[in-house]
C-alpha cells in the first residue's frame, strides 16, 4: 500500500507544503535482472492539490520521475488550521490521497 506524509507551514501570507509519496515510478523501460523482462511501466501522472476546494496546484508527471517522489510548493491564501490535501493518480487508475492541517 502506498504512503504518503504531507507537512504544510504558514510563514507570513505564503503557505509551503512538502510530500513525500511512496510509489514505485517504473518508467516501463527497465528490466527485470532475473528473468530480463520488461518491467510495467506504473507512474504518478497527475497531482493536484486543494485546500478548501480551491485547487493550488496540478501537476503531470511522467515516467521520468524518480521512485518515491518529494513535491514542495508554496501557494498563497492558506490560514492556520485549513486542510491541505493531495491527490494523485497513476497510469493503472490507482488513486491516493492525504490531508494535513496548515500550522
Amino acid at each position: 500500500m502506498s504512503e504518503m506524509k504531507i507537512r504544510a507551514k504558514l510563514s507570513g501570507d505564503e503557505t509551503t507544503v512538502k510530500c513525500l509519496m511512496s510509489h514505485p515510478m517504473e518508467n516501463g523501460q527497465r528490466k527485470d535482472s532475473k528473468t530480463g523482462d520488461l518491467i510495467a511501466a506504473h507512474f504518478i501522472q497527475e497531482v493536484i492539490c486543494k485546500t478548501k476546494d480551491r485547487i493550488v496546484l496540478t501537476a503531470s508527471w511522467n515516467g521520468g520521475v524518480s521512485k518515491n517522489p518529494y513535491l514542495s510548493f508554496k501557494f498563497k491564501g492558506g490560514a492556520v488550521g485549513d486542510p491541505v490535501e493531495i491527490i494523485w493518480t497513476d497510469n493503472q487508475g490507482k488513486t491516493e490521497r492525504a490531508t494535513a492541517l496548515i500550522s
